[in-house]
């Protein structure tokens, strides 16, 4: 499956919805991709959100849309 996981790049400061990014993992669960992003990265996750077939299609539609590799 795969999971969207919306984060700010830093720890530090206070999350603000103008600053949140995503990545797009593929992975068997949301514990899993959580785990994954914590081991690889410094980002603070802020959500993680499984993407049906519909919404996987409409992200995919997305210029910027690639699949994350740790």
């Amino acid at each position: 499956m795969v999971f969207k996981v919306f984060y700010q790049e830093t720890k530090v400061r206070n999350p603000k919805r103008e600053t949140t990014h995503s990545l797009y993992v593929e992975t068997d669960s949301e514990a899993q991709a959580r785990i994954i992003v914590e081991k690889n990265t410094t980002y603070n996750i802020e959500y993680i959100e499984g993407l049906s077939k519909a919404a996987l299609e409409y992200e995919q539609k997305e210029p910027d849309f690639k699949l994350s590799k740790f």
